[in-house]
């Protein structure tokens, strides 16, 4: 039973954090710095966002590190409404990160070819779709 109790009174990671939305959020390019950023010219998917971004030397001489963070500090009931809304800026971030690497590693900013579907309009086929649909916001960077 106190087990029980214990584990119902945890509170998640992000709300004991107040300072969890001013996170830095990086990624690892397999590109040395000189490539990422000539001139001190960002590249377009994190030149478009309102963000901090730092970039150091990987480890082992393994690329360069990309680090970005929102400008914009959004904490408590402002924050929790501003993702509901879908305007999250860590969410555009966490975007132009992934694009990013993807850009420079590759050349281009990768996407699904093919439209996932289902055959029928089922209920878990609708939240198939919906979780499709967020999965580019979220996930690993």
């Amino acid at each position: 039973m106190a087990r029980w109790a214990a584990a119902r009174a945890r509170v998640p990671a992000a709300a004991k954090d107040p300072l969890e939305s001013s996170r830095w959020m990086g990624v690892t390019v397999n590109r040395p710095p000189d490539e990422v950023a000539p001139a001190g010219h960002l590249p377009e998917p994190l030149a478009r966002v309102d963000a901090e971004v730092r970039m150091n030397r990987a480890p082992g001489d393994r690329g360069t590190e990309i680090y970005a963070r929102p400008r914009e500090h959004r904490a408590g009931a402002d924050g929790v409404l501003a993702r509901l809304r879908g305007e999250d800026p860590r969410t555009e971030i966490r975007t132009a990160l992934r694009e990013t690497k993807s850009l420079l590693e590759t050349g281009d900013v990768l996407r699904s070819d093919e439209e996932i579907a289902t055959t029928r309009p089922t209920l878990p086929g609708k939240v198939l779709d919906m979780a499709l649909g967020r999965a580019s916001e979220g996930g690993r960077l």
